[in-house]
C-alpha cells in the first residue's frame, strides 16, 4: 500500500494530468483534493486528449474510483457536461464519488469573479490578477465565511433556500443576479441527478487504508499559486500543497509515503504575477509554440521561461518532496544550451539562493543568474521508441546530466521524466534510497 500525493511544483500547467495518470496506473482510488473547473489536466489516450477539470483522473481507467474532494469547489452544471462528455467518448471508466462536504460554485460567484476583477483593474490595470472567471475565489471566500453551499445541501430545497437566501443578502451588490427561487430549483435539480455519487469520503478512504489499498492524490494549480505560500496575491484561492492535500482529501499525515513534485524543464505561467525567468523573446516564442503552451482551461497563451532552481528548491522544502517528475523534456531537444536559474541578484546585491522574496514586487524585482547546461539531440520518434523498451538507459547522456544537476541543486531526485504528451511517453527511472532528513533548517541558507 502506497499513499502518494502528485502536486505541482511550479506556476501551474506542468503537465500534472499525465504524471497522475501514469500513476493511476498502480492506485486504487484516485483523489482531486483541490480547486475546481478552473483547472484543465490533459491526459492523451490512444482515443486522443482528455481535458479533465472536475474530476479526478481515476475516471479514465477501470477499477479505480476517482472523488472529487472535500476541499474542492464544483460548478455541478460544468461537471455534468465533463461527465456527458466522457460517456459520450466512452472514457467513463472508473467509478465516480463526488464529496458531500466539497463546496459549490453559484452563478453568483462566477458574477462576483468578473465584478472583482474588473474592480482591480478600474484604478491601474496591472492590479487584475488574471482568473478564469470560474467563480473559484468567491466561492472559497464564502467557504471560510461559512455562507457556503456544500453537495450534502442540495438534497434538502428549505435548507437549500434559508442558506441561498443569507448568502444571496451578502451579493446585493452584484448587476445581474439570478432570481433566487430560480437558482434554488436548478440547484435541486441536479442535485438530485448527481445524487447518486454524492457521498461521504473520509469513510472510503479509511477504509481502503484498512485494506492496505494504494491511494493516490492529485494536486491542482501548483504550490507557487498557494494562498499563503504563492506568489500572493497573483495566487490561486486554494492550498495546491501536500499539506493542502491532506486537508482537501481527510488522510491523516501518518498514513503519506510520497510527495512527487510535477517540473516542466522548462517553465510556463499563465496571467498575472512575478515571473523572474520569463523570456519575453524569441526563445520564450520557441518553447511557446514547440511547447504547445496554451491553457487547456482558458486557451490563454503562457508566458514561458527557464527552469528556476530557487523556486523549484523552496517547493522542495516546503513540500517534503520525495521525488521529482520533469515533463516537457522533448521541447528543449535540439538545443545548444539549456539556461537554469540557480540563484537571484537582487537590486541591492544580495544573492539569494533558497528562499524567495515574499512580496511579489521584490520577486519581480529579482535578476536571475543562469548557468547554461549542454543541450540534448531532438527526441524524435526513433529515439522514443527506444525509451519506451529501455527506459531510462536509453536517456541521451546531456539529458541525464541535466536531470543530475537538479537532484544536486534539490536534494531531491528526479524520477520519472516525460519526453512527450501521450500516456506512454513517461520514464520511471526507479526507487532512490529515502533520504536521510536534515536536521532542522541546518542548510537553508534563507
Amino acid at each position: 500500500m502506497t499513499v502518494r500525493i502528485v502536486l505541482g511544483a511550479q506556476f501551474g500547467d506542468e503537465a500534472k494530468g499525465k504524471i497522475a495518470d501514469f500513476l493511476a496506473g498502480t492506485a486504487r482510488i484516485v483523489v482531486r483534493s483541490g480547486g475546481g473547473p478552473n483547472t484543465g489536466h490533459t491526459v492523451v489516450l490512444p482515443e486522443g486528449p482528455v481535458v479533465l477539470h472536475q474530476l479526478a483522473c481515476g475516471v479514465l481507467r477501470h477499477g479505480v474510483t476517482a472523488i472529487s474532494g472535500p476541499g474542492m469547489v464544483l460548478q455541478p452544471f460544468k461537471l455534468e457536461d465533463e461527465l456527458r462528455a466522457l460517456d459520450e467518448r466512452g472514457l467513463h471508466r472508473g467509478e465516480v464519488v463526488l464529496s458531500d462536504r466539497a463546496h459549490v460554485i453559484l452563478p453568483a460567484h462566477e458574477l462576483e469573479d468578473v465584478w472583482e476583477d474588473e474592480l482591480r483593474s478600474q484604478s491601474d490595470p496591472a492590479a487584475a490578477l488574471g482568473t478564469t472567471k470560474s467563480g473559484i475565489g468567491p466561492a472559497y471566500a464564502d467557504r471560510y465565511a461559512r455562507w457556503g453551499i456544500r453537495l450534502t445541501d442540495l438534497s434538502r430545497p428549505g435548507a437549500l433556500r434559508e442558506r441561498l437566501g443569507l448568502l444571496y443578502a451578502t451579493k446585493s451588490h452584484l448587476p445581474g443576479l439570478p432570481p433566487l427561487e430560480e437558482v434554488v430549483s436548478r440547484l435541486a435539480e441536479v442535485g438530485g441527478r448527481l445524487a447518486p455519487m454524492i457521498r461521504p469520503t473520509e469513510p472510503i478512504l479509511w477504509d481502503a487504508l484498512a485494506r492496505g489499498e494504494s491511494i493516490l492524490l492529485e494536486g491542482a494549480q501548483s504550490a507557487l499559486l498557494d494562498i499563503d505560500f504563492g506568489t500572493y496575491p497573483y495566487v490561486t484561492s486554494s492550498h495546491p500543497t501536500s499539506a493542502g492535500a491532506l486537508v482537501g482529501s481527510g488522510i491523516p499525515p501518518t498514513e503519506l509515503d510520497e510527495v512527487i513534485g510535477v517540473a516542466k524543464a522548462y517553465s510556463t505561467r499563465v496571467g498575472a504575477g512575478p515571473y523572474p525567468t520569463e523570456d519575453t523573446g524569441e526563445r520564450g516564442e520557441f518553447l511557446r509554440r514547440v511547447g504547445g503552451e496554451r491553457g487547456a482551461t482558458t486557451g490563454r497563451a503562457r508566458r514561458c521561461g527557464w527552469l528556476d532552481l530557487v523556486l523549484l528548491r523552496y517547493v522542495a522544502r516546503l513540500n517534503g518532496l520525495t521525488s521529482l517528475a520533469i515533463t516537457k523534456v522533448d521541447v528543449l531537444g535540439g538545443l545548444d544550451e539549456i539556461p537554469v536559474c540557480v540563484s537571484y541578484r537582487m537590486p541591492d546585491g544580495t544573492i539569494v539562493r533558497d528562499a524567495p522574496p515574499t512580496r511579489a514586487d521584490d520577486l519581480a524585482r529579482a535578476e536571475p543568474v543562469y548557468e547554461n547546461l549542454p543541450g540534448w539531440p531532438e527526441l524524435h520518434e526513433r529515439a522514443k521508441e527506444r525509451l519506451r523498451r529501455e527506459g531510462g538507459a536509453a536517456l541521451p547522456s546531456a539529458l541525464v546530466r541535466f536531470l543530475d544537476f537538479i537532484t544536486q541543486a534539490t536534494d531531491v531526485p528526479v524520477r520519472y521524466v516525460g519526453y512527450g504528451a501521450h500516456r506512454d511517453e513517461t520514464v520511471d527511472l526507479g526507487p532512490t534510497a529515502p533520504r536521510a532528513r536534515r536536521s532542522p533548517l541546518a542548510a537553508w541558507s534563507g
